[in-house]
């Protein structure tokens, strides 16, 4: 976003490629920070996949191209980051070092300068490929996801790139609360296993491996998507509360308790499944709506953002999803995406 906001005066720059790192500032501008990509000449790699690409992860942002393998281009870099609050990386381990874009290269420079590195599986861990599905394959989240019967899935966006970029941005901030320079090292592998959290404690304490459920909660039930006489319903009833709700409105009889119907899942999914055939989705939605029971008919991308117009912003040409906050103090106008180089060209010095 343009003008003030709770990180106005906050100066990052930002040195990387695609989706991670270029999300991660991007949350920063939205809020106020001066962000300025440092590009190479050819610029970052997701120009080369669609304006529109581009502009979904880097608006109100502004763009100087730099060439960092050239003498020329450390000293360009060292310049900015005399004036700088934060730097994030998003290159391999072997790029970051080079390149001089770590702390202990730049404290010389800035020594109040945070330093964040958004990697594949950690700085110390060398420079293997590791793209947002090699990481969630890797990690757990594939095996857990999809039919029991099935082969592994994927979910249909980046959740691992996006993920780290939302940690990255955090990790950054509390640097800079801190009020010290230093290095700060975000890995997608990281970030994937913490989201993991109870899967992994359960393993790690009670030796309860977990299973691919299609869809479906491993502790709550009913909770998961659903056929219904047209279209799909997500389910999520947790407490009993809900049970009791739904049930009377299903005309469903037993399982009264989260235990019990732990206990039987197949039985109760069973009987969700035959009671919703009776009705549409959006015609369930509609029923359970009123009675706060946690039900959403399944929409298109399309049909969602339709329903949610104050969503979609204007950014220079493009209308782009608004970022995730929202507050009266939070200014409201975006910025555009910039174009290659277009506040500086330090390539040709």
């Amino acid at each position: 976003m343009n003008g003030a906001g709770p990180l106005a005066g906050l100066r990052v720059l930002e040195v990387g490629h695609i989706l991670a790192g270029p999300y991660a500032t991007m949350l920063l501008a939205d809020l106020g920070a001066r962000v300025t990509k440092v590009e190479p000449p050819g610029g970052d790699l997701s120009r080369q996949v669609s304006d529109a690409y581009f502009a979904s992860l880097n608006r109100g942002k502004r763009s100087i191209r730099v060439d960092l393998a050239t003498p020329e281009g450390q000293e360009a870099l060292h310049g900015l980051v005399q004036d700088a609050d934060a730097l994030l990386v998003n290159l391999k381990p072997s790029a970051v070092r080079r390149f001089g874009l770590t702390y202990e290269a730049l404290k010389s420079v800035n020594e109040r300068l945070v330093c964040v590195t958004v990697t594949g599986w950690g700085m110390d861990a060398g420079d293997e490929p590791a793209f947002d599905y090699v990481v969630q394959a890797a990690t757990g989240v594939a095996a857990l996801t999809g039919d029991p019967d099935g082969p592994p899935m994927l979910p249909g966006y980046s959740s691992a790139d996006n993920s780290a970029g939302l940690a990255a941005a955090l990790g950054l901030l509390a640097q800079v609360v801190s009020g010290r320079g230093g290095q700060i090292d975000v890995s997608l592998r990281d970030v994937m296993l913490s989201q993991l959290n109870y899967h992994a404690s359960a393993w790690l304490n009670d030796a309860h491996a977990p299973r691919r459920l299609g869809g479906a909660h491993a502790y709550y039930v009913p909770a998961q998507i659903f056929p219904t006489g047209e279209g799909h319903l997500a389910l999520f009833i947790t407490h009993d509360r809900f049970w009791r709700a739904f049930a009377t409105e299903a005309g469903i009889e037993g399982h009264a308790t989260m235990a019990e119907r732990a206990a039987d899942r197949d039985g109760v999914v069973a009987a969700v499944t035959k009671a919703l055939a009776a009705d549409t989705a959006s015609g369930w939605e509609a029923r359970l709506r009123p009675l706060r029971v946690p039900a959403a008919a399944v929409r298109t991308l399309p049909e969602a953002l339709a329903a949610a117009p104050d969503a979609v912003v204007e950014a220079g040409r493009f209308r782009l999803v608004a970022g995730p906050f929202r507050g009266a103090e939070l200014p409201t106008r975006y910025g555009s995406p910039p174009g290659l180089g277009e506040h500086g060209d330090l390539t040709s010095r």
